[in-house]
């Protein structure tokens, strides 16, 4: 088997970015999107300052996340180790974008001009490609100059016109392309020679870009890099808020757990001898508007249908798979007024709740996401969020409020401990600073501060005689709207990707080998 792979030897590297510039005239990227870029590390207080230089792009990686995400099945892994994109399946979703941990992938949205609207310059005109708009994008290896090379013979990394335009042309000879399966070939070599990192190792996706930054017989004890809460001038490799899930993304989270909480709430309540006719209808009404807006966000709407196309990997086929018994069950069970079918179309929506909490989780790239406490935390938001709506339908109405005041008060009791161990996870795994400052705020989280109100309310509400009905529908209130907040934070202002972070700071003349850092970040 063979796996193209690249080597960047950090004690080589000076930093001029010219395999940027040949990467963008390779491949005529946009204004702004960079797939091959060098990001500058400066280390160390004065006088001990150390100055690097990290070439990083898409690490074609072994485990790929952003290949198990895709619905679509656009990204795809050749034999030979390289992640491709199909442009004519994807359908824009940025889902890859946020689950890439290195910002390798990119959505570019309108055709622009370097030197802005109406100025575009004449190989701007003639190299614009529009299938790449509103769609995912990134690098790939030069996979064109690959396989037009070896056909005619030539070998990647030697020959040079069957190699990556970043690598062909390192001033430096910092950049070097080859087979890591060929034992003699010449990244197989320099790893061999040389002490090695890949970027966040401990995230097991097995990159295909190695970092040289000494060599063997010189290696120090290797240790974790140094997380730095704050670092001082290192804004462009910290760990940025992700642009690519808005507003209309969180809202398919926000009314799609709440739609299928109530429709879950109003099943069993049916049993109850309520009239839950027109709390399931708008149980459905609230998915299909969540839905509706990741429609509006996606890139290529009107190629929605390929979103069925992966079912074998990504949560996000299945959710919309499981959409459509859910629809189905829930309509003839309002239709017919089937207890039964009320309950099928309960476990449907169970399911679609769940694949919100696995959408999530299957994020690598997103810190606060990725947490495998996430899953039990959005399901539980989901759940009391769908029980306090179907509260406030019925408050006014004769009913058994008791029991739905005891349920309440469980499911908020229960949603405070789902998320009690969501954050311990967090800070124990550590994540971005900025994570924590924002989920830790009091009104963007779900502490017992600020469930507090709402639990107590419900409890008080047992005792109220003729205010029951006021003060469960002010507890029920305040459990949906801080639900709801908190899942609107959690997408768009909490969700702040991985950063970069180099594992050693290398020797660099007659310099010592240091230990690397992970700027940006901190256990909690």
């Amino acid at each position: 088997m063979t796996r193209w792979a690249i080597t960047a030897d950090l004690n080589r590297c000076v930093g001029c970015q010219t395999c940027t510039a040949a990467c963008k005239h390779a491949n005529a990227t946009a204004p702004g999107i960079q797939w091959r870029k060098v990001i500058d590390i400066e280390t160390g207080t004065f006088p001990d300052v150390r100055r690097s230089f990290m070439p990083v792009g898409c690490m074609h990686c072994d485990d790929a996340p952003c290949l198990s995400v895709c619905p679509t099945q656009a990204t795809q892994k050749r034999d030979d180790g390289i992640v491709t994109i199909d442009y004519d399946l994807c359908i824009g979703c940025a889902y890859c974008v946020v689950a890439c941990p290195y910002q390798a992938r990119s959505k570019v949205s309108t055709q622009s001009a370097a030197y802005g609207k109406g100025r575009r310059m004449r190989h701007e005109k003639l190299r614009e490609d529009p299938a790449r708009l509103n769609v995912a994008q990134k690098c790939n290896f030069c996979v064109d100059r690959i396989d037009t090379g070896l056909a005619a013979g030539l070998t990647p990394g030697v020959d040079a016109d069957a190699t990556p335009a970043c690598v062909n042309s390192c001033i430096a000879g910092a950049l070097t392309f080859g087979d890591i399966e060929e034992a003699n070939s010449n990244v197989s070599q320099l790893l061999k020679e040389n002490s090695h990192f890949v970027m966040h190792q401990d995230l097991n996706t097995g990159p295909g870009i190695f970092y040289l930054w000494d060599k063997v017989n010189h290696q120090p004890d290797i240790t974790e890099p140094e997380m730095i809460a704050e670092p001082i001038a290192a804004a462009a490799i910290s760990p940025q808020l992700q642009q690519s899930w808005d507003w209309r993304a969180s809202a398919n989270f926000i009314f799609g757990g709440a739609g299928t909480g109530l429709f879950i709430a109003s099943a069993f309540a049916a049993f109850g001898g309520l009239n839950v006719m027109l709390p399931m209808l708008l149980a459905l009404i609230l998915v299909g508007l969540g839905l509706f807006c990741v429609w509006l966000e996606i890139g290529r709407p009107w190629r929605f249908l390929n979103v069925y196309r992966n079912a074998q990997t990504s949560w996000m086929t299945r959710e919309a798979m499981i959409m459509m018994p859910f629809a189905a069950t829930g309509l003839l069970a309002l239709g017919l007024k089937s207890l039964v079918l009320g309950l099928v179309g309960a476990v449907f929506a169970f399911g679609f709740l769940y694949c919100q909490g696995q959408i999530l989780k299957a994020s690598k790239g997103i810190p606060a996401w990725r947490q495998p406490e996430i899953v039990p935390l959005i399901l539980l938001t989901g759940l009391t969020e769908g029980l306090s709506l179907l509260i406030l339908f019925i408050a006014a109405t004769p009913a058994n409020l008791q029991g739905m005041a005891l349920a309440l008060t469980l499911l908020i009791c229960l949603r405070l401990l789902a998320w009690r161990r969501y954050r311990k996870a967090l800070g124990a795994e550590a994540a971005p600073t900025a994570t924590f400052k924002t989920l830790d705020r009091l009104e963007f989280n779900l502490s017992a501060p600020h469930q507090a109100a709402p639990a107590l309310l419900a409890i008080i509400a047992l005792f109220a005689g003729p205010l029951m009905p006021f003060l469960l529908g002010f507890a029920a209130f305040l459990a949906l709207t801080s639900g709801w907040l908190f899942k609107y934070t959690l997408i768009t202002k909490a969700a702040f990707n991985q950063g970069y972070a180099i594992n050693h700071i290398p020797r660099r003349g007659a310099g010592e080998p240091a230990r690397g850092i992970k700027p940006g970040w901190m256990t909690s």
